[in-house]
């Protein structure tokens, strides 16, 4: 599995790569592997502030759907437009072109509580 260690992860295995005062959001290589062919992301919530932890979309794969949860405050400032007609982006590239949304962060100092690479690793038991 690929964990990149320039991003944060929450314990629901999203990821965060923190660019000045946005960040990008998505689900990690373990999520996917673990729902397994995504066919659609549901998105609905741009333009609204979500705090930590609320849901903030849906991921539908073939056997399951699963909620998306914010890993910092912010306000959802974007939606991967690629998703709508390529949502298998999350499963073959899910740090890359298979991103979620971009945020404007509203409360930094929740960034402290995400995992770095090695905590993470250890989340899941890899």
């Amino acid at each position: 599995m690929n964990f990149p260690a320039n991003l944060k992860y929450s314990k629901e295995h999203e990821w965060v790569r923190v660019e000045g005062n946005n960040a990008y959001i998505g689900i990690s290589d373990f999520a996917q592997k673990e729902l397994g062919d995504i066919v659609y992301v549901e998105i609905e919530t741009i333009g609204e502030t979500i705090k930590k932890d609320a849901i903030f979309g849906t991921v539908e794969a073939v056997k399951t759907v699963s909620d998306l949860f914010m890993p910092v405050s912010g306000k959802v400032i974007e939606k991967n437009p690629a998703l709508n007609d390529k949502p298998e982006a999350v499963n073959t590239d899910p740090y890359g072109t298979g991103w979620m949304i971009k945020i404007e962060i509203t409360n930094t100092s929740e960034l402290s509580e995400l995992m770095d690479i090695e905590a993470y690793k250890k989340h899941i038991g890899a």
